[in-house]
């Protein structure tokens, strides 16, 4: 399955953000700032940032995973607004820290289309016994 299929009919969906490279050492995803993303002061949410981090670190920590067995959650998120953004498209960049067998720590660099830092973010991601079976998507007994 492609990275990409997991997006629809989720919060990543909504907000319009888009992956642009994935690969176990790197994910790069986009989203627009615009109605969907914006706090009341026609800002950058701060939340949809964080939820910009966590996507990007949350792929990438599953294209590690090599058994279906296995799945990526978010454990510990922190993040740092460094500049306000009122338009355009935001860019996050996920690289590892550590890559372990039952955590991984990904760093997020979330830039605007000048390439200045907007968000910077540390992801704890949990690496757990995946409870869904694979063939039909529910719940196991």
């Amino acid at each position: 399955m492609d990275i990409r299929d997991a997006l629809p009919n989720t919060l990543m969906e909504h907000l319009g953000m888009e992956v642009v490279e994935a690969s176990p050492d790197r994910v790069v995803m986009t989203m627009p700032v615009d109605a969907r993303t914006h706090q009341p002061m026609g800002l950058l949410h701060g939340g949809a940032s964080v939820a910009l981090a966590e996507s990007a670190a949350s792929l990438a920590a599953a294209l590690n995973l090599n058994s279906p067995d296995k799945a990526a959650v978010g454990m510990e998120i922190n993040a740092n607004h460094i500049r306000s953004v009122r338009e355009g498209t935001v860019t996050a960049t996920a690289t590892p820290l550590h890559r372990g067998a039952t955590s991984m720590v990904w760093d997020v660099r979330i830039v605007d289309e000048r390439n200045r830092l907007v968000c910077v973010s540390r992801c704890t991601v949990a690496v757990v016994q995946n409870r869904l079976r694979q063939e039909d998507g529910k719940p196991q007994e």
